[in-house]
């Protein structure tokens, strides 16, 4: 009778022993889930950014070339521009790096 008690805590023993394996398993399964959804996360935004920068380069070019054809639409449009840029950046800097002077 002892000898089938012992053996029963043996086999409860490597239970526990495999059901911790298989926690941790299932632990690594996930972080590598996230790692990957968090990897296409991160090729999606580079691939937007870099759409968005090839955009505003042909849109820049368009806007140069017509600036040096002459033409004075094209001119106060390229100025109008680089002010809300400047003026963009200058709003967003202050609220990003100024805060809200509340204390």
């Amino acid at each position: 009778m002892s000898e089938a008690y012992e053996r029963e805590r043996q086999n409860n023993s490597r239970l526990d022993e495999l059901a911790s394996k298989v926690s941790a398993l299932r632990g690594v399964t996930i972080d590598i889930y996230d790692n990957a959804r968090d990897q296409h996360v991160i090729d999606n935004s580079n691939e937007v950014f870099s759409t968005f920068a090839t955009s505003l380069k042909g849109s820049a070019g368009r806007l140069t070339r017509m600036a040096q054809a002459g033409n004075k639409v094209a001119v106060l449009k390229l100025a109008g521009i680089l002010v809300v840029i400047v003026v963009l950046l200058y709003w967003i800097g202050g609220w990003v790096f100024g805060g809200s002077g509340k204390a």
